[in-house]
């Protein structure tokens, strides 16, 4: 047996006939930087998320990347964000000279924990003389929205930004609300595993502010002032190509019904593991929907997560641990200056958390196989 951990090959038998008609249209009209399916993309996707503005880009770094310096983040300025996610999300902050402030999850959803924020925006400010709280960026991590009713209040009231990293949650919904649609600015990717992904690197950053919208439009382009050889300010290369939009406009008519399917998948785990002892199932907060980019779950601690994985090894079935050191361990963020035990919950949670496979085409009798399998 051989469960695949994200098939995307049974994807694209569904959608293969939209996609190769979208790649040849860019191959005949041959605007391969910028084409059309760019503008088209960055439409249907706003209108998606219920905001005024989408800039498409070339990977969900650079959406990062172009939402901090909008906000002109720079030297001296402290953005506060979660440890337990992706490189991305702290390594840009620190690209633009900025200092990621790292802070504590909450045990059940992983992500930020609003009163260690609360306590973390107080100890800089009293502490940290050298620094100016700037922002924060919250990550909604395996497709689920962070506590954003009491983190947006935290971060505006103390004349702070908030950009939600939504790389993994496109698609989720917040108190009835598309994830993106939420904070001043929200930035996705489109890597081939996200919940909507395309066949390469792209991303993608929301803004309902005209004033931001036009400047994401300039960064994307090297600072591009009224044309491309007049540069007002600095910025990057960090444009989404028409192929890739074309294939995201192809996949994007069947992402409601993936949504769909992924929540059904989950449900079916639930209900799976149930009884598997000593194993923690993901719990969604109530009001929130997850778009699932993972089915992540706790084994008691690092020895039962091992044995746990072995034997799904030995099933031909695949898991992944998402994310064993949290960044603020990471050697690059070493001259901040974290010990272990610093940040105690999301540093627990990276010695029992592993992820089963997971997509809108998962099988029924593949995920009774994987019960079958870490039942023992």
């Amino acid at each position: 047996m051989s469960i695949p951990f994200i098939d995307l090959k049974a994807q694209y038998k569904v959608v293969e006939e939209a996609v190769r008609k979208g790649i040849d249209g860019v191959l005949e009209h041959g605007a391969y930087i910028m084409g059309p399916e760019i503008a088209e993309l960055e439409n249907r996707l706003s209108n998606f998320s219920a905001v005024r503005h989408g800039v498409g880009c070339a990977s969900g770094t650079d959406a990062l990347i172009m939402a901090l310096m909008a906000l002109e983040v720079g030297p001296g300025d402290a953005v506060f964000t979660s440890p337990f996610t992706f490189m991305a999300t702290a390594e840009t902050i620190a690209l633009l000279g900025a200092t990621p402030v790292f802070v504590d999850v909450d045990p059940v959803t992983f992500n930020l924990d609003p009163d260690a924020l609360r306590r973390k925006i107080g100890e800089i400010k009293d502490t940290r003389s050298d620094l100016t709280p700037k922002g924060v960026i919250a990550v909604d991590l395996f497709g689920q929205p962070a506590d954003y009713d009491r983190i947006e209040p935290l971060a505006h009231n103390n004349g702070l930004f908030l950009i939600v990293d939504a790389a993994q949650s496109f698609g989720a919904t917040y108190k009835g609300k598309p994830v993106c649609s939420l904070g001043d600015m929200a930035c996705t990717s489109f890597f081939p595993a996200k919940p909507l992904g395309c066949y390469g690197d792209g991303g993608m950053v929301f803004a309902h502010n005209d004033e931001l919208h036009q400047l994401l439009l300039s960064i994307r382009v090297h600072g591009m002032g009224e044309n491309k050889y007049e540069n007002v300010r600095l910025g990057i290369n960090g444009r989404l190509d028409a192929m890739q939009a074309a294939v995201l406009l192809a996949k994007f008519e069947i992402f409601p019904e993936e949504l769909v399917k992924r929540q059904q998948a989950a449900d079916r785990y639930e209900q799976l593991l149930a009884d598997v002892e000593d194993l923690v199932t993901p719990k969604i907060a109530e009001g929130s929907t997850s778009a699932w980019a993972q089915y992540s779950v706790l084994a008691r601690d690092e020895a039962h997560r091992s044995e746990l994985m072995d034997r799904l090894k030995r099933d031909g079935i695949p898991s992944v641990v998402y994310y064993p050191l949290p960044l603020h361990l990471q050697k690059a963020f070493a001259y901040l200056g974290y010990r272990p035990g610093d940040l105690p919950v999301c540093e627990g949670v990276g010695q029992r958390i592993f992820s089963l496979p997971m997509h809108p085409y998962l099988q029924a009798a593949d995920q009774e196989s994987v019960a079958r399998a870490l039942k023992g």
